[in-house]
């Protein structure tokens, strides 16, 4: 009899962890062009927002990319899922990591989720109305006229929001004999203060009116105090030095926020009416000069919103703060607003609120309102701005508790 034993077998050595990863990726049959290019796009965009969440608002080298339609942090997962299933040897785990990078995104989109079951309160007898508005360049036609004439619904707009404090910004005019401003980059030069308290004291017998720099408050309410937020203490010192042509009005460079105490029914309230300057618009980081304009530029833009922060710190009044923060959903600088400040987004029944204007389209949102917890939000609208701006205006109800 031969007896049989079976013959030693040698152990398999263990993966290494590189090994086990690339088993788990790698295809087990050849891919298609089809199939690479989903789960490439799949990856590149999951990279992207995971880069764009961790440089927003923190370096001005990712400030070009800031500049996407936020919608895009929605609509690019979206189309991706659409053909996601074609590709089949993977489709399991690519429509999962595309689920993943829609809801990483969806923050930065610009889309009003809250409103789908947000509810804001009636308002009481003691509600105000308030209206936001970036004028462009007050009641300047400079876009169909050359800034040769005026725009003659300019005051009976503002007498439609009928509002009883304007938190208005743009009062200025642009000096086109210096040149167009759409050929180019604004600068000091194009800036033409304006004085235009005898027309508004006639179109708003009663109110009472603060201004400065670009911004100016008009009130139904006394003002118990209004002030201008000087940038210079945030501004690194190569930009504090306020430029030739605007030494006759240094606030026109200084200041981007008017702060405005309003006696309130007796309650000392507020209002911030603000307009931060235009994000960077270098694209060419490559070249050195574009990267200093780019840094520049980001510094006056963080210096505003930090100037508001340090004012906020010590005010212990209700806040309204509204206006034209220059700051798409997709931006995170607005981190940099104090914690004290509730975005009051949900109060919109848009689910996609824009306010920026190019032409007849409807961009995205680059208009704001926030206000401190002890100020609620009754309604809040978005009205067109009927060719006078290219910006819609806010109008909002709002009641101090």
């Amino acid at each position: 009899m031969i007896e049989q034993r079976p013959a030693a077998t040698t152990p398999l050595p263990e993966r290494s962890f590189a090994e086990r990863v690339r088993r788990l990726v790698r295809p087990r049959r050849r891919w298609c062009w089809g199939t690479r290019l989903v789960v490439t796009a799949s990856v590149a965009w999951l990279l992207f927002v995971l880069c764009h969440l961790a440089a927003s608002g923190r370096t001005p080298l990712w400030a070009p990319l800031e500049l996407i339609p936020p919608l895009l942090f929605l609509l690019v997962p979206a189309l991706l899922l659409i053909v996601a299933p074609l590709a089949r040897p993977v489709r399991r785990r690519v429509i999962p990591l595309l689920v993943i990078t829609a809801v990483l995104g969806a923050g930065r989109s610009g889309i009003n989720y809250a409103t789908l079951w947000h509810t804001p309160p009636p308002a009481g007898p003691g509600a105000i109305t308030v209206a936001a508005w970036n004028t462009q360049f007050w009641d300047q036609d400079w876009i169909t006229a050359g800034g040769d004439r005026y725009s003659p619904g300019f005051y009976a707009y503002l007498h439609e929001l009928d509002a009883d404090v304007y938190l208005l910004t743009e009062y200025l005019y642009v000096d086109t004999s210096a040149g167009d401003m759409r050929s180019g980059r604004w600068t000091a030069d194009l800036a033409m203060r304006i004085d235009k308290l005898a027309e508004l004291r006639r179109e708003f017998p009663g109110y009472h009116v603060a201004a400065s720099g670009e911004q100016i408050t008009l009130s139904r309410f006394p003002i118990t105090g209004h002030r201008g937020l000087d940038l210079r203490p945030w501004l690194p010192p190569d930009q504090r030095e306020i430029p030739e042509a605007l030494r006759d009005w240094p606030e026109g460079y200084t200041v981007e926020t008017l702060r405005t105490d309003l006696d309130v029914n007796g309650t000392t309230v507020s209002f911030y009416a603000t307009q931060i300057s235009q994000p960077p618009l270098e694209w060419r980081l490559y070249d050195a000069g574009s990267r200093d304009a780019a840094t520049s530029t980001t510094l006056r833009r963080e210096a505003s919103f930090r100037a508001i922060g340090a004012d906020l710190a010590a005010n212990p009044h209700p806040v309204v703060l509204a206006g034209d923060l220059n700051t798409s959903p997709a931006m995170g600088i607005r981190r940099l607003l104090p914690e004290r400040l509730i975005d009051r987004t949900p109060a919109l029944s848009s689910l996609h609120p824009a306010t920026y204007l190019a032409g007849t389209a409807e961009l995205w949102r680059i208009d704001w309102l926030y206000t401190s917890a002890d100020v609620t939000v009754h309604r809040y609208e978005l009205p067109g701005a009927e060719g006078l701006s290219d910006h819609r205006a806010q109008r909002m109800v709002v009641s101090v508790s």
